[in-house]
């Protein structure tokens, strides 16, 4: 095993893990060179269940033994030790999860393979916010979604913050971001899929009325936080459909929401 101390935060071998806290930065740079960063033992531990493979481990010392057997399943991917404050210096936050690992980022999966067997798709559109990305991610594996879709400005599933809240539950939901919106919207109808935008409209459909139709496929778009959904999508779906609310109340936070609707409108025999 290829065993490394760190004394230096300007080392090269470890610009993978530098400056994790500038989010533009990170996600402009992470698809462009192929690689995401699972952070905590769990997560990384998931995203190699899963197949992913890892381009290095950083940790401090005190985790050797915990990741142990992970170390000897890869023997030839470096494992890079500091102590805390040197690890801070180089990530810009104190690492308290454990231990990281940068990994390579797995190839794109065919939007027609996701569609294939699929009954029950969410798509996201221009949703930013990371946590609430990983937070859907996490109830689409949980309630029987199929398979996740985002716009072209959808947060990146794989980003830091977004596998951690998820709590690795991206690496078991295929996924896939969209090219042209909200033009792709057309091809899943052609799929035999019925798109229904989670918006509050006049004519939206109350969500268990919409349960009740036992639709075979279903897929249901989330807009972004605070502004909803765009005028092109709503245009571009069948119908929309709202969560009935008590006086007071006009929505729920997208994630919540997400969990609920998904709940309400999985597949029933």
């Amino acid at each position: 095993m290829t065993f490394h101390y760190l004394e230096s935060a300007a080392d090269p071998r470890v610009t993978d893990y530098t400056t994790l806290t500038d989010v533009h930065l990170r996600k402009l740079r992470e698809p462009r060179e192929g690689m995401y960063i699972a952070e905590s033992s769990k997560v990384l531990r998931r995203a190699l269940a899963a197949g992913h493979q890892p381009r290095s481990f950083f940790l401090a010392e005190k985790w050797l033994e915990d990741l142990d057997d992970v170390f000897k399943a890869h023997p030839d991917v470096p494992v890079y030790i500091g102590k805390a404050s040197l690890l801070e210096e180089i990530t810009g936050f104190h690492l308290h999860r454990g231990a990281m690992a940068a990994m390579h980022r797995p190839a794109p999966v065919p939007l027609a393979t996701l569609l294939a067997n699929a009954q029950r798709i969410a798509v996201l559109e221009d949703i930013v916010d990371h946590t609430n990305v990983g937070a859907i991610f996490r109830s689409a594996a949980a309630l029987g979604v199929d398979a996740v879709l985002v716009s072209p400005r959808c947060g990146d599933p794989l980003y830091r913050r977004s596998v951690r809240v998820s709590m690795g539950t991206v690496f078991q939901v295929p996924w896939a971001r969209l090219e042209s919106w909200p033009d792709h919207l057309a091809q899943l109808k052609e799929q035999g899929f019925t798109v229904a935008a989670m918006e509050l409209t006049d004519n939206a459909v109350d969500l268990d009325d919409l349960a009740a139709r036992k639709i075979p496929k279903l897929a249901l778009v989330l807009g972004t936080e605070g502004a909803g959904m765009s005028e092109e999508t709503l245009a571009a779906v069948d119908l929309a459909v709202k969560i009935p609310m008590r006086a007071g109340v006009d929505s729920l936070n997208v994630a919540a929401a997400s969990a609920v609707a998904f709940w309400e409108l999985r597949p029933r025999d």
